[in-house]
């Protein structure tokens, strides 16, 4: 097993296969490093791919602290570790929990990314003219009791009922085998380090709606991916390809929430169209003349 240490002294575990420019895969809440074997796979052929687990997640270490979980620390790691496999640069691919991590490193450290993917990125963004108590309450209380569920009946029971949530069960459908195996996978996660995580990283990330400055100033090549059944990220990914002038916005059909497994040849040839087009120069700004002049 490889691993490497971040600044607060935090053992991640990381795989590194193939050669070329490296690509960061960073998972989301329900996976691990074992999430991208799709894209491994593939782009192995052509790049370095690396995959690691983030902090509260075997084998990397887990912190029994939830101070030491936070939406920082998360984007912080993926320096962490790119610092300590000497990467200046890399393409960034995130989805969801890792699609934020993929957005925050975009915005506070804009020199160490090649392109970043942000995909099924948005749960709990909360657009500012329908914003109220009740609305931020809501989201922070499914996070904390996910939380005391976890605590009090264990990744196996919540991690099943978690698999099979509404932006899911599209998974289920189409692949059972594939969706067997993210289950399997899921309800072996460490309990602590995922209510952690809910609780230290996810119940205080910042709303996205309220970071508009912050992420109109990325420049780097983003693609941006949903799926057209998970209704909680459809709107915060058309808010992210309106505010990120060189971003585009891919909307996969019939499509949930785990989107490189449920749909791994889409979102592989997409990935690749995306880096042949940075490599050809000819993923620019969007030209002025395709925005909607206000009166």
């Amino acid at each position: 097993m490889s691993f490497i240490k971040t600044d607060d002294n935090i053992n991640l575990f990381y795989e590194s296969t193939g050669k070329g420019d490296p690509i960061i895969f960073v998972h989301e809440f329900a996976g691990d490093y074992r999430s991208w074997a799709p894209q491994v796979n593939y782009f192995s052929r052509f790049h370095q791919c690396i995959t690691y687990c983030a902090r509260g997640y075997y084998p990397s270490d887990v912190p029994q602290n939830e101070d030491q979980y936070s939406q920082k620390r998360a984007w912080q790691d993926i320096i962490s570790v790119m610092d300590n496999l000497e990467i200046d640069k890399a393409h960034i691919v995130g989805l969801s929990m890792g699609g934020f991590a993929t957005l925050h490193l975009g915005i506070n450290a804009p020199d160490r990314v090649s392109s970043l993917v942000i995909a099924g990125c948005g749960y709990g963004a909360i657009p500012l003219d329908k914003i109220d108590f009740n609305k931020e309450a809501d989201f922070s209380n499914v996070s904390f009791e996910t939380a005391e569920n976890i605590r009090n009946k264990g990744m196996k029971k919540v991690g099943s009922e978690y698999a099979l949530g509404p932006s899911r069960v599209q998974f289920e459908v189409k692949d059972p085998n594939g969706w067997q195996l993210f289950h399997d996978q899921l309800i072996e996660h460490d309990p602590v380090g995922s209510a952690n995580t809910l609780l230290g990283v996810q119940n205080k990330r910042p709303n996205l709606y309220k970071l508009e400055k912050e992420i109109s100033s990325i420049n780097a090549p983003t693609l941006i991916i949903n799926g057209d059944e998970d209704d909680m990220c459809l709107e915060v990914g058309l808010f992210l390809k309106r505010t990120i002038k060189t971003s585009g916005l891919l909307i996969v059909p019939k499509t949930g929430h785990t989107i490189n497994l449920e749909e791994p040849a889409i979102f592989n040839n997409h990935l690749l169209e995306f880096y042949s087009r940075i490599n050809a120069s000819t993923w620019n700004e969007r030209d002025e003349r395709a925005h909607i002049i206000k009166v």
